[in-house]
């Protein structure tokens, strides 16, 4: 399962990695769509509401623990590409080691916060026992959700991206089964949209660990490595806090969005949750681009292989733009049409929603091309151990343009959704410009023999961080 990153083609590499990635990332996005469709088949308002309030917080912690796992990737990959595979073994088993440690925490905290949760959230009350029903089953899964993502992450830092897509193929499969079992036939309705994901995550994880007793995973993971060690730990931390910590941060910055959007009307809302659905498909391109070039980066990085690291960004950029660019401009035209399959115009308020969603649609989708942009650009910061970078311009766009940006578009333009829009694309269009400043500065002391020697020596677990000796890793 382990592969070398750090030779043959640059663009190939991108290519075969990006790929399988891109696919699980559409997989993901099917199988969070699968139990809102079929509770709606068997259920009303109330619980589908419930779902997908639920549904939302799993999302956001989801997110953040996919964040959290970056760090594991990047440092499993820059010892794989350095070819130390002991220090490799190390990071593996410390990642088993603390997320298993962290999703026990996290289920006894949610657990006894659910309530208060349910409340946070605005829950209508016609949903409140249903969502907190399908969060309790959810919250009890915390430790199967966990798993399937160190897994990836780990797979993925070996320079495997083709195994994470089985697995969620797997689950996805399960779900969509488990859900017609459960709210179907057994009508257990929001409680059995929870307990068909809790168990298809907990039926993906089982397979997982098959295929890698079956076939390994390229390194000899000893019982000694599980043991916390603090630099490895802390290194683990280090990279993946500030993308845990920013992607939460995103979410939440949607959530007020949304708000900004409910505010305005029922129609502004609805306009507004059909573009996000639209988008999230969109936004697989760049989403794999940004994983693609953090595990690639982080491989070639650790084999002290920088310029393939630097093709590997230029690479990716060309390739994120140029779909953004292209469906951007195909949007200006059909953005109408799009929104459209998701309501019907001939109906009720329908035709409103339409307008509405097509002027939304016409400026959010600008995004897929900045967005894409500086996607790349954080994959390579998290690569180099930068993963702040990437936490900085986000936290300033959010803050300076995108929720101000949407706020003021809402007051100013109360008749047209493209303004706050295009918001949302402006304030990627700064993180663009952060980030091209950011690696211009990173990357100039490189032109340096010392500076590079550098380079090469803070790359791995850190300085003075080494794997235990006399056998103990």
């Amino acid at each position: 399962m382990q592969k070398n990153l750090t030779t043959g083609s640059v663009f190939r590499n991108i290519i075969f990695f990006s790929l399988p990635y891109l696919l699980s990332y559409f997989l993901q996005t099917l199988y969070g769509m699968a139990d809102l469709f079929i509770i709606g088949q068997f259920e009303g308002v109330a619980s589908t509401t419930a779902v997908s309030v639920g549904s939302q917080v799993m999302h956001m912690l989801t997110v953040m623990i996919v964040g959290l796992a970056m760090g594991s990737t990047v440092s499993i990959g820059q010892a794989v590409g350095g070819n130390r595979q002991r220090e490799a073994a190390v990071c593996v088993g410390n990642t088993v080691t603390m997320f298993m440690g962290l999703s026990l925490v996290l289920t006894a905290v949610l657990l006894a916060a659910s309530g208060h949760i349910v409340a946070v959230m605005s829950t209508p009350q016609e949903a409140v026992a249903g969502t907190r029903a399908y969060l309790m089953i959810c919250f009890m899964g915390i430790p199967f959700i966990t798993a399937y993502n160190i897994i990836s992450s780990i797979f993925r830092g070996l320079g495997d991206s083709k195994s994470p897509m089985y697995f969620i193929a797997v689950a996805c499969a399960a779900n969509i089964g488990l859900d017609y079992l459960f709210m179907g036939a057994l009508r257990m309705g929001p409680a059995g949209a929870a307990l068909g994901t809790t168990l298809s995550q907990a039926i993906s994880v089982a397979v997982s660990l098959a295929v890698i007793l079956r076939r390994g995973s390229g390194l000899s993971v000893r019982k000694q490595d599980f043991r916390p060690l603090a630099p490895v730990m802390g290194k683990l931390l280090k990279i993946g806090v500030p993308i845990a910590i920013q992607d939460g941060f995103i979410q939440i910055s949607f959530i007020v969005i949304t708000v900004i959007a409910n505010r305005r009307g029922l129609n502004d809302a609805a306009a507004v949750g059909i573009v996000e659905k639209i988008i999230s498909f969109l936004f697989l391109v760049p989403s794999s681009m940004l994983s693609t070039v953090s595990a690639l980066g982080a491989q070639n990085m650790g084999a002290g292989r920088m310029d393939r690291a630097r093709k590997t960004l230029g690479y990716a950029i060309a390739m994120a733009a140029g779909f953004g660019l292209a469906v951007s401009v195909l949007m200006q035209f059909l953005a109408e049409p799009m929104v459209a399959l998701f309501t019907d115009a001939g109906q009720g308020t329908g035709a409103q929603v339409v307008r509405l969603g097509g002027q939304y649609l016409r400026g959010y989708v600008l995004d897929c091309l900045f967005a894409g942009i500086h996607f790349c650009f954080s994959g390579y910061f998290c690569a180099c151990g930068k993963s702040g970078l990437s936490f900085l311009h986000n936290s300033i766009a959010i803050l300076l343009v995108r929720i101000p940006g949407a706020f003021l578009a809402s007051a100013y333009f109360p008749d047209n959704l493209f303004p706050m829009g295009l918001a949302t694309s402006m304030g990627s269009l700064l993180s663009v410009l952060i980030c091209a400043a950011a690696f211009r500065v990173i990357s100039q002391p490189a032109k340096s023999g010392k500076a590079a020697a550098g380079d090469r020596s803070s790359q791995g677990m850190g300085a003075g961080v080494r794997p235990p000796r006399g056998g103990e890793a």
